[in-house]
């Protein structure tokens, strides 16, 4: 608390009279003393330290070294630990004294004195502490604690260095024990920033990890954060690597904290040298090792498998400790990817009743053995579910699950096929780990490419230096999307072949990310297209001698414009029988060349019954006007046979399907009885009739019937409705209803609503449906009206 935190009795806080001014006096002061006291506990050794450089410069014994210590302390005013920092540092003239007085020379203003002596007094309260640390472990703690929290830092780890290059974690601070436990050992061929740091024999710095695609400790912990690593000197050997973590992303530092950095990396020398500590992390049982040989020494994918247990000490998963040489994903994700998982987090879908993690329990508690032929296992690639038939075998060893399994013939044939396809469509395929570099092709990538199946394959990231220089732009967009951004992409180009063949490729890439973002893996294939982008050239030279059929078709669309006016006239007189007034409005499609096959029929039968049909032909121009004269045509001559609607559907699907050239229609056709007033209606994929009755509107039901000309033969169920005077029916095609952002039955119940308006007569309601229409389709519109009297 400051005076200014006082609000307005600030200026009264100001006044060291006053009693908020004494009262923020005490609280400056008790601060001092909190401050002063923890520095003292953290600093005992450094002050140690300084009186021995007393006693040796004085000749002074020890009581006399304190006393002198404090006094000139208390002259300065200064902590002791902050003059017992100073005093070191001009005694030692050591890689923590150059990187103080570096910050001392770039540091400016009024502050560059406090700042040095904080960044002296960081460094020499850690190096204390790692002076006086007898393992590496303490090392790491007194690292992060004192030196690296103040710059941002969240974790650290110090790796130790083996002979043939592998890393052993020696020491950490800020990490999970279990994630230190998978990190315990990385061998010689994996590379990780810690790695880098090793071959480069010098730091690393890595503004974000997940972006850069390399594992490491804490990276599932921390994602997303960025680290630097440095490696541990000693008389020029390298004995180990210093790696800090930061929980966020870490922008370029200036020269003094990357000093500062490897002045830290030295302080991790001593304790080093000694080797691990053995006692850093519990060993595996003996049974562990004999299980993760033994699934060395199968030929089929293998899981070593230990207990994952939660706070509580029950059964939660199974760990995935070991995944064996041989072993092949069924989702294509490297090995990488699954070691360190747990089973329901590499494989969720696994978790269902009688599937793979109930019998790997079962087996983990009784002992049991438990082997099966055919199992389903089930992975989701992209979101999207795929399932393997496998045999498993399951076994307990000591406390770990055996877990071995093999994909039966059937993968094997379909990936047989598969190659095939690909040799066909002229598809090669690959993939890249990000992690290590390695690339693999198969047999037909190399054809495409020209190249030898034992030459090197080509990254994705050189791939504009074997393509024509014109495509460079494209396939640096190509690379970006999907290296730099995560996501899949896709580019043609011209592949510049050894033997001076070009070809004309597509490549289509994805990313394989991990469950926390990170860059796994780049999956792919090339198709060569060369056949079809000469075939487009082809296309491309006939379009000047196609031009000329653009007027043909305008005169075509005229003629269908014409043929179909003669046959429906937009507006026909209202016409009355046997107790009914039938009215009929028709709008044809705006654009000519959209002129459809809507079409509509009312007649009286020789039977006395009211016939009544609306249908629609699909597809446009010529050929559906011409569609809907022979089907309308038709359709009224069965209906003189006295048949009813559903026998009369079924006869003109039949002349859909084989007595014309591929016509595919909709269409309902209804009998009106004036005797009983009983309405006989079938439909054949149309919309239903819409009956209007005492002021309220509803769809007559759903009958069943295909649309005309799908199939060679089908039935058409019927409907009945019992009319009443003052009735409304109404019979309409889509152009009426239809819209592309709009689901078809929230468009019918649109018109339901509009149907139930009030209107003056038959004809201003069709007028009003046509006027409050909202369709978007700009397809033909009909819809007949049918007034009971």
């Amino acid at each position: 608390m400051s005076a200014d935190d006082l609000g307005p009795a600030g200026a009264e806080a100001r006044d060291p009279r006053s009693g908020y001014g004494r009262l923020a006096a005490t609280v400056d002061r008790l601060r001092a003393q909190v401050r002063e006291a923890q520095l003292a506990a953290d600093g005992r050794a450094l002050i140690e330290l300084a009186k021995g450089v007393l006693v040796e410069r004085l000749g002074c014994g020890p009581a006399d070294a304190a006393r002198q210590l404090a006094l000139l302390a208390e002259q300065a005013g200064q902590t002791q630990l902050e003059l017992a920092v100073e005093v070191v540092n001009q005694a030692a003239r050591d890689r923590l004294t150059e990187v103080v007085e570096e910050v001392l020379s770039q540091a400016t203003g009024e502050d560059a004195a406090a700042v040095a002596s904080s960044t002296a007094l960081r460094l020499r309260t850690a190096e204390s502490g790692a002076l006086a640390a007898g393992e590496t472990q303490t090392v790491a703690e007194s690292l992060l604690a004192h030196a690296l929290v103040p710059l941002g830092a969240a974790a650290v780890a110090i790796w130790s260095a083996g002979t043939d290059s592998s890393l052993t974690l020696a020491g950490y601070a800020g990490l999970s024990p279990e994630e230190a436990r998978r990190w315990r050992y990385v061998p010689p061929g994996l590379v990780t920033p810690a790695r880098q740091a090793l071959v480069e024999r010098g730091p690393v710095w890595i503004e974000d990890l997940t972006a850069s695609g390399l594992p490491s400790v804490g990276l599932h912990q921390l994602p997303g954060g960025g680290r630097v690593t440095a490696p541990t000197n000693a008389g020029g050997r390298i004995l180990g690597v210093l790696e800090i973590c930061w929980p966020h992303r870490v922008e370029p530092q200036p020269p003094q904290i990357r000093r500062q950095v490897e002045a830290l990396a030295e302080l991790c020398a001593h304790t080093l040298d000694r080797g691990p500590d053995p006692g850093l992390f519990e060993e595996p049982p003996s049974s562990v090792l004999e299980t993760v040989n033994l699934a060395e020494g199968l030929l089929d994918p293998a899981l070593v498998l230990r207990p994952h247990l939660d706070e509580r000490g029950y059964l939660a998963d199974f760990r995935v400790h070991h995944v064996n040489s041989h072993f092949v994903d069924l989702a294509g994700r490297p090995r990488g990817a699954i070691s360190g998982a747990t089973l329901l987090e590499a494989y969720p879908a696994a978790a269902g009743p009688g599937q793979l993690f109930e019998q790997v329990e079962r087996v983990h508690a009784t002992g049991e053995p438990f082997h099966a032929e055919r199992m389903s296992l089930t992975t989701m690639v992209d979101q999207v579910p795929l399932t393997a038939v496998v045999g498993v075998g399951i076994s307990r060893v000591g406390d770990c699950v055996l877990l071995v399994w093999r994909v039966q013939d059937e993968a094997a044939r379909l990936a047989n096929l598969l190659q095939h396809a690909q040799r066909l469509g002229r598809i090669g395929g690959f993939e890249e780990n990000a992690a290590t570099g390695e690339i693999t092709w198969n047999s037909q990538l190399y054809a495409l490419y020209g190249l030898a199946p034992d030459a090197d394959p080509v990254p994705l990231s050189a791939l504009a230096a074997h393509a024509h220089h014109d495509d460079a732009a494209a396939i640096g967009q190509f690379v970006t999307t999907v290296l730099g951004q995560h996501r899949p992409g896709s580019t043609s180009f011209r592949l510049q072949r050894p033997d001076g063949v070009i070809r004309h490729i597509r490549v289509i890439a994805e990313p394989v990310l991990d469950v926390v973002g990170t860059l796994v893996a780049i999956r792919g294939a090339y198709q060569d297209v060369s056949a079809q982008h000469w075939t487009e050239v082809a296309l491309s030279a006939t379009q000047d001698r196609l031009a000329h059929t653009e007027q043909q078709a305008a005169e075509r669309n005229r003629l269908a414009l014409r043929l179909q006016q003669a046959i429906m006239p937009p507006a026909e007189p209202s016409m009355d029988a046997f107790g009914l007034r039938i009215a009929v409005r028709y709008r044809p499609a705006e654009q000519e060349h959209l002129v459809g096959g809507d079409w509509y029929d009312a007649v009286v039968l020789p039977s006395k019954q009211v016939f009544l049909s609306v249908g629609d032909i699909t597809g446009h121009g010529i050929k559906g006007a011409t569609g809907m004269v022979v089907l309308r045509n038709a359709l009224r001559g069965l209906a003189a046979t006295g048949a009813g609607p559903g026998q009369l559907l079924t006869w003109l699907n039949l002349v859909a399907h084989h007595l014309t050239d591929h016509i595919f229609a909709t269409a309902v056709c209804a009998l009106y009885d004036p005797d009983s007033r009983t309405l006989r209606w079938a439909r054949a994929g149309h919309l239903p009739p819409v009956l209007v009755r005492h002021g309220e509107a509803e769809t007559l039901p759903m009958v069943h019937g295909i649309m005309l000309g799908a199939l060679a033969e089908g039935s058409y169920e019927e409907g009945h409705v019992q009319l009443e005077s003052g009735d409304t029916l109404l019979l309409y095609t889509d152009g009426l209803v239809e819209r592309r952002d709009r689901p078809l039955d929230a468009c019918i119940e649109r018109l339901v609503v509009n149907a139930a308006a009030p209107a003056e007569s038959l004809e201003q309601l069709l007028d009003d449906l046509l006027a409050t229409s909202d369709a978007d389709t700009d397809d033909d519109t009909c819809v007949v009206g049918v007034e009971v009297r």
